[in-house]
């Protein structure tokens, strides 16, 4: 009878034993990416500490490897304050480097162009090169899962970790952290079998877990394609890649490959003497979720792209010549896109607020849908001989109780853009003001519109109060100046996308 109660109670015993929490990577796990995040799943929501180091350590030699203080903050919650001392670079920003900075090899905050050193009092990550360094959330939490953001460029190909959770650095529930050789995983052995074809994957199934890690794999200025084939799912990552040439990112849809995160020019601001995106050659942006910077010949295909954040806060920023997409979703806020060099969009939509488009350069934009939550479209700031803003078969949408317009260029900085230019023909319309433009600075500049029907009527719009620096096209006077406009590569410079 006692051996039948024993027997009994054994699965019962046993099943107190076990660990609630599931980790990812597995303990034990072997194989895994460098570039992988650590992720926690809780049986009931955690929440993260105020205090307490989250560390990573190499099993071999003991050395701690990387280090987050859950003491300090995050990053900026509110808007800083500049003085008058703050402007433009006085020299082009200078893209060129000897080898790629990484938070192994230099110190994240080292300022680069003419910035003064970053603070060291948040957290601070090197991405991308960027020696300055952005502002990270450490650990993102999302329902009963936490997971945590090493600091990039740290964990090496063919070495055993383990993972070590002080107390109090998460709660929930019983949990008392991670101790010592408790969570082990080991790395792969080596990097991608094939270098110009790399796969990404969050579940960790492909070369690498995240975009970034995908991107820091490319060589600077490679004359060789690389394709990025990014596998459906969810990407939370703060993506930069200067230098970059020859990509293809791929994604598996709009709606199934999700790459975003919580950025914005509060979190993530400018330096307090050096402003950025206004003329080439200025300082880098660091508030967008995802930017490539000086980087040429890139096409990003069936991918959606976002801010978590509002106000001023990118969900793409582009900077660079030939960048194509097709079949992308941006989801940003205030300058959702930014473009700058020369940018072609197709079968692809574009969210966000006021301003919803920022740029100093070209951007054609064939069959693709642009919302926002009223206001102006654009804010385009291209310079001669540079051409700037065209739509060709697009849709532009406001709200119902704020109707929306195609943009402004409003003087800013001692200058109201005289060459601004925005045309769009055969578009349609839905939410719209009537006057088109919120306002244009110059007469000199060149806001042009040719058949604008109704979305939903199909009919063509009143556009008898347009604004009077703004011309309609006619179908025989100028039908050159209309077929040019269709034709991208009067647009780009020359360069004929696929299309």
């Amino acid at each position: 009878m006692k051996a039948k109660i024993i027997f009994a109670i054994l699965p019962l015993l046993a099943a107190c034993t076990q660990d609630p929490v599931s980790y990812f990577p597995a303990k034990g796990a072997s194989g895994v990416n460098p570039d992988t995040h650590l992720v926690l799943t809780f049986p009931e929501p955690p929440v993260r500490g105020e205090a307490g180091f989250i560390r990573i350590f190499d099993a071999r030699s003991g050395e701690c490897v990387d280090s987050l203080d859950l003491s300090l903050p995050d990053g900026l919650t509110q808007s800083r304050q500049y003085g008058p001392e703050c402007d433009y670079t006085p020299v082009p920003y200078d893209y060129s480097r000897d080898f790629v900075a990484t938070n192994k090899n230099t110190l994240p905050g080292t300022p680069s162009g003419v910035a003064e050193p970053t603070p060291r009092d948040m957290q601070l990550t090197i991405i991308g090169g960027f020696t300055d360094g952005f502002r990270f959330h450490p650990v993102i939490i999302h329902d009963n899962t936490a997971t945590i953001y090493p600091h990039n460029n740290l964990l090496e190909y063919g070495h055993d970790y383990y993972v070590t959770i002080d107390p109090g650095a998460l709660v929930c529930g019983e949990f008392a952290g991670v101790k010592k050789g408790a969570w082990k995983f080991s790395t792969k052995a080596s990097g991608p079998a094939d270098p110009r074809h790399l796969s990404v994957a969050a579940d960790g199934s492909g070369d690498f877990n995240t975009v970034q890690g995908a991107l820091d794999a490319v060589p600077d200025f490679c004359r060789d394609t690389t394709w990025i084939t990014v596998a459906a799912g969810d990407y939370e990552e703060l993506v930069y890649a200067r230098n970059k040439t020859n990509v293809v990112i791929r994604g598996a849809g709009m709606d199934a490959t999700k790459v975003h995160y919580a950025n914005n020019e509060v979190f993530n601001p400018h330096p307090l003497r050096v402003k950025t995106n206004e003329w080439p050659g200025t300082f880098p942006s660091r508030r967008a979720a995802f930017a490539l910077d000086n980087c040429d010949d890139i096409v990003l295909e069936d991918i959606c792209i976002a801010t978590d954040l509002f106000g001023q806060a990118e969900g793409l920023l582009l900077h660079g010549e030939r960048i194509a997409m097709y079949r992308v979703r941006i989801i940003g806020s205030g300058d959702a896109l930014q473009a700058n060099g020369t940018v072609y969009m197709q079968d692809s939509e574009l969210i966000g607020d006021g301003d919803t488009i920022l740029g100093r350069g070209s951007l054609f934009a064939y069959h693709s849908k642009f919302y926002n939550h009223g206001g102006p479209f654009s804010w385009v700031r291209n310079v001669k001989p540079a051409h700037g803003d065209v739509f060709v078969e697009c849709h532009f949408e406001g709200l119902p109780e704020r109707p929306a317009d195609y943009g402004r260029t409003n003087t800013n900085h001692g200058t109201a853009y005289p060459d601004a230019e925005f045309v769009v023909i055969n578009c349609t319309t839905r939410h719209f003001n009537p006057q088109g433009w919120s306002a244009i600075g110059e007469k000199s500049s060149t806001m042009l519109e040719f058949q604008t029907r109704d979305a939903d009527s199909g009919e063509l719009v009143d556009v008898s109060k347009r604004h009077p620096f703004s011309r309609q096209l006619d179908a025989k006077r100028d039908a050159d100046l209309i077929a040019r406009y269709q034709d991208p590569a009067f647009v780009l410079a020359g360069w004929t996308p696929k299309r």
